[in-house]
């Protein structure tokens, strides 16, 4: 009833002397009027400029009037196109340019013939006017930072504008972030500084342990004599360990004293 409403008397008068012409050409029409699509494709038939039975015909072998009707196929499988470099200004006004890679798919063969000229080519550009808005509201931290989280928020805010369009935006990656050379100098100067101060503050940290733990071993030492000359004698051997060394063993001026008292009594 929808169809003979949409195309009226006069489209079904055509269609009939279409089909009738068929009928007395055949069976050399016939060639003519059975269409093959393949797995992975779908066709939207027009029967005088009306899509016939609202949805896409195939896969298989369909049935297409000569003068009445025309049909366009349509791909349903997976398409990857890049993003071309996109000049972004981020939040903190640092200039880059960012490409990417998105993949997609058509769902719905008819919203993608019908709500949209070129499906591929508007999606395309609709890649690039979404990944430069998106892309201009974050600062270059968050953009080397969080490519996965801003690689979601473009799908996301891409899905919900081509879902009129029959697409379904399966992935959508940041490829490469380029900045300029004299920025990149200034980020490898400013990381060369992070890294020296907490080398600095890690030093200073490993001397202050180190002194506490040199003061409570001289409180034990300070204890017991013998411990002291103990620990003085290990070191001696340490060092006397190592080749080419000169040891200075000091000596008790009174063990002198005493060695020049007994050469005399004798």
């Amino acid at each position: 009833a929808d169809r003979q409403e949409g195309i009226g008397v006069c489209g079904w008068i055509l269609v009939s002397l279409s089909f009738l012409l068929v009928l007395i050409t055949f069976p050399i029409s016939i060639w003519a009027c059975i269409k093959v699509v393949r797995e992975y494709e779908r066709a939207v038939v027009f029967r005088l400029g009306h899509i016939l039975s609202k949805k896409a015909k195939g896969p298989g072998m369909i049935l297409v009037l000569p003068c009445t009707d025309t049909f366009i196929k349509v791909d349903l499988r997976t398409v990857t196109c890049k993003i071309p470099p996109q000049e972004i200004l981020t939040r903190d006004a640092v200039t880059a340019q960012v490409d990417g890679v998105v993949q997609y798919r058509i769902h719905s063969a008819v919203s993608a013939v019908a709500n949209v000229t070129d499906v591929h080519s508007a999606t395309l550009l609709l890649a690039q006017t979404t990944l430069r808005n998106v892309l201009g509201t974050q600062s270059l931290a968050q953009l080397l930072a969080g490519r996965e989280e801003i690689a979601r928020s473009i799908q996301a805010t891409l899905g919900s504008a081509t879902e009129q369009w029959g697409v379904k935006v399966a992935r959508v990656e940041i490829k490469d972030i380029r900045i300029p050379m004299a920025m990149q100098r200034a980020m490898a100067a400013e990381a060369e500084a992070a890294r020296e101060t907490r080398a600095k503050v890690v030093a200073a940290e490993g001397e202050m342990n180190a002194s506490k733990a040199l003061q409570q071993a001289s409180m034990v030492l300070a204890e017991s004599p013998a411990a002291l000359q103990l620990r003085y004698l290990q070191t001696l051997t340490t060092v006397a360990a190592q080749n080419n060394s000169t040891i200075v063993f000091p000596l008790p001026i009174n063990m002198f004293g005493s060695l020049g008292q007994k050469s005399t009594g004798g």
